[in-house]
């Protein structure tokens, strides 16, 4: 199957245009734009937008997508297909007037045949309609729009079924593993043919380490699963530490005739839970170091780009975390390809809502006609994914205490999962009910999965085990103010095997759910306008550390040992609080000009026993920072510029230190892009961070300078943000304030070879440029 890529220079419009929706005559005016495109990004926040704090007070609204494209005489005779990863939401497609059909779940891939109505030799129009008008459909921000790529696939009239190579390992052990691999064959000639199908499991450098071959004859327009077995001696297994992947290599012959092929890359490796050992990966416990993961690729908005994808995966890693439960729906397909590459286990969710609905227009619209397609296309479409290890039927359902036919839902959908896909555990979110009925109602919906997800309720670990001690639970939502109470309970009962913290990072929309205000301000779930980043991630928008992702480092043991956060100072009378999913305004700041000898709260996180805190040389004592502290020490300290520093002891000795200086005022701009090469194809990207320094190379903590951006060569700036969940500043543009001293680029690679020189300007600031090569 040859699969090429269908996202450049396409025409946009957005809103209705006025003609018949299945053709327009002239699209001259429409904009060109390439996919993933998410056109609610780039459009004004304004506080009347009716998708409200939840989505972010963006506009969503109505678009259209118009394509030509040619259809060779090569075709003739060949079956094509177009794959659309991702659409949000109620889509429409046409081919040369005619519709294929709609597809309402913005969260799901799916393929139709373009077959029938192809012009062969000729132009070909493609057109999309997308409405995402219909407020409110989501809970937090969704975007808008083709998101995420979109494929062209060509084969022969007998082929492989899309997504139709299925891999399991019903025995994995250190010196040998045995791989099954299933491949569903369709024949759409009208006579039978002799078909025969050779698997080839390849190493990654090439070496071939197992064949199988299997010959059938296929009948006229059936279709037939070809199963085989195949040993693998001495397999390296794959895990978080080590994800080594192989490739299945995939040929259907007739006669001597190759007419269809597919790769399928796959990790072997053995799943097993267990209330009394836990989660053992390939026979070894493993404890999850959880994160909850929204799709949205921060100040890009909705659009799935491979890079940034790969990008959230490597933040992930770098901060300690060895899993991610997708929240609330299936990813894009590039974040569980970087998780397979990189080593993040996956709990892969289908649904937040079932029949009974959280919103007006969302998903319990479409529940009862479309709950098994959209199921389907998550499992065939994962299920070779190494890195997923659960399915999840749904988060937060109003059905979870079985009410409104709760258990026989999640049954239905329970079996069907373990229908397709009987080798992972299935498994749902399910909260409280905020006393309207007791916890002990979701008994009976938790007997329906084999692992139980617990949101918000680590006081119900103990009293269930006792009630139902077979029970492997783990927490799929907590906060990061709780998140030493929920490690600690991982630690100590074998039966919890992880938790997941909401959220590991920072998204757009769910406005302010993770903020602090003032005791004296009305209290509101959501903030209010200009909030529109849920402020809540152990990372920020943009994917810089906040400080409760070092308390985790501490928790979690990985990371730097030791963190000193600075309280921000409060006005005289005003007692901060912060919202449940919020923790404290604090930063890693000792530079407080004016305020001399005022008195600041110094928090220290602390993986060791004890830490002695210094202002310039002058100690403020000694305190311990054991599991009865819950690792964290708290000092008074007079500010005075200079140096504070921290001291970690274990058994009276020094084992790690750490320091804060006051900088000096700003002079320059530093930029740090994450990679300084790129591919030459459309949509590569670079991530840079631009920071505001001292004349020592310091970041300014303060600093909110307004940079002024340009892009020459081979590239464009496709995003610019910061962490600032109150800023009106738009996403694209090429100006954005730094926050507290630091703000983030995104260079996007035009496609052809060369370099992209990013230079950024500001008041009073020294100028800074990078040089990114692409291509070379």
């Amino acid at each position: 199957m040859q699969k090429q890529s269908l996202n450049e220079q396409w025409r946009f419009h957005f809103g209705d245009p006025h003609e018949w929706w299945g053709y327009v005559p002239d699209v001259t005016g429409w904009r060109v734009v390439d996919l993933p495109h998410d056109w609610s990004i780039e459009q004004e926040r304004d506080p009347a937008n009716p998708c409200g704090a939840s989505g972010g007070f963006f506009v969503m609204g109505r678009g259209w997508y118009h394509k030509t494209f040619d259809a060779p005489e090569s075709w003739r005779g060949k079956k094509v297909f177009i794959e659309f990863e991702g659409v949000y939401m109620n889509a429409e497609v046409w081919l040369n007037g005619a519709l294929l059909g709609r597809h309402p779940y913005g969260y799901t891939s799916f393929v139709y045949d373009l077959t029938p109505c192809l012009h062969i030799g000729g132009k070909n129009v493609l057109r999309v309609m997308v409405d995402n008008s219909y407020q409110r459909n989501s809970r937090w921000y969704s975007g808008s729009g083709i998101y995420r790529p979109v494929w062209l696939m060509v084969t022969e009239p007998l082929h492989i079924e899309p997504w139709g190579v299925y891999i399991t390992m019903p025995e994995v052990r250190s010196d040998i593993a045995l791989v099954r691999v299933e491949t569903t064959v369709v024949n759409e000639m009208d006579i039978a043919q002799p078909v025969m199908v050779r698997n080839s499991i390849v190493t990654w450098d090439g070496t071939i380490v197992g064949v199988a071959e299997t010959g059938a004859p296929l009948d006229p327009d059936g279709e037939s699963i070809y199963a085989q077995d195949v040993w693998v001696t001495q397999p390296s297994l794959w895990s978080p530490d080590t994800p080594t992947l192989y490739r299945m290599e995939t040929v259907v012959t007739v006669g001597d005739r190759i007419v269809d092929m597919a790769t399928t890359p796959f990790g072997i490796r053995s799943l097993r839970f267990d209330a009394q050992e836990g989660f053992l990966l390939n026979g070894q416990p493993l404890l999850l170091k959880g994160g909850c993961v929204h799709h949205d690729n921060g100040v890009l908005g909705a659009a799935a780009y491979p890079r940034s994808e790969e990008r959230k995966v490597e933040l992930l890693k770098a901060s300690g975390f060895n899993a991610v439960r997708c929240a609330h729906n299936p990813p894009a397909p590039a974040f569980l390809d970087a998780c397979d590459r990189l080593g993040m286990l996956v709990i892969d969710e289908a649904f937040d809502c079932w029949r009974v609905g959280k919103n007006p227009g969302d998903y319990h619209v479409s529940f009862d006609d479309w709950w098994q397609r959209d199921l389907d296309s998550m499992l065939y479409r994962d299920r070779n994914h190494p890195s997923v290890i659960m399915w999840s039927i749904g988060n937060e359902v109003y059905e979870r205490a079985g009410e409104s036919n709760g258990v026989a839902l999640a049954r239905m959908l329970a079996d069907h999962v373990r229908t397709v896909d009987p080798t992972r555990p299935v498994t749902s979110a399910i909260n409280g009910g905020h006393n309207a009925w007791p916890w002990e109602q979701t008994d009976e919906v938790f007997a329906v999965l084999d692992v139980g997800g617990y949101n918000y309720q680590q006081r119900q670990y103990r009293p269930d085990h006792e009630r139902c001690p077979q029970r492997v639970i783990y927490g799929s939502e907590s906060t990061a103010k709780e998140a030493f109470e929920h490690w600690m309970d991982v630690l100590d009962l074998p039966y919890v095997i992880g938790d997941f913290v909401w959220t590991a990072l920072d998204y757009l929309g769910e406005a302010g759910i993770g903020r602090t205000f003032f005791e004296d301000e009305p209290f509101t779930f959501l903030g209010q306008y200009p909030w529109h980043q849920a402020n809540c991630g152990d990372l920020d928008l943009c994917g810089f550390k906040r400080p409760q992702s070092c308390y985790r480092d501490v928790l979690w043991g990985s990371g730097e040992p030791l963190y000193i956060a600075v309280h921000y100072p409060v006005p005289a009378g005003k007692t901060p609080k912060t919202t449940y999913w919020g923790w404290p305004d604090v930063d890693a700041n000792w530079t407080w000009p004016g305020r001399e000898g005022e008195t600041f709260q110094v928090d220290v996180y602390s993986a060791c026993e004890q830490v002695e805190l210094f202002l310039n040389g002058v100690s403020f004592g000694v305190q311990p920072t054991t599991r009865e502290q819950r690792f964290m020490a708290t000092f008074a300290v007079p500010y005075a510029a200079g140096t504070l520093k921290v001291v970690g002891y274990n058994g009276g000795q020094p084992i790690a230190e750490r320091k804060l200086c006051t900088v000096g005022a700003p002079t320059g701009i530093r930029l740090t892009p994450d990679r300084n090469r790129l591919k030459a194809e459309r949509g590569d990207l670079s991530f840079v961070t631009v920071e505001v320094v001292d004349a020592e190379g310091r970041m300014h903590p303060h600093a909110d300078h307004p940079i002024f951006f340009t892009v020459l060569g081979a590239g464009t700036l496709a995003a610019v943000g910061n962490g600032n969940p109150v800023s009106e500043e738009a996403y694209q543009g090429n100006q954005r304030r730094v926050y507290r001293g630091r703000c983030l680029a995104v260079v996007k690679a035009s496609g052809e070879p060369g370099e992209i020189r990013l230079r950024a300007q500001a008041d009073g600031l020294e100028t800074a440029e990078v040089v990114i090569q692409v291509g070379k």
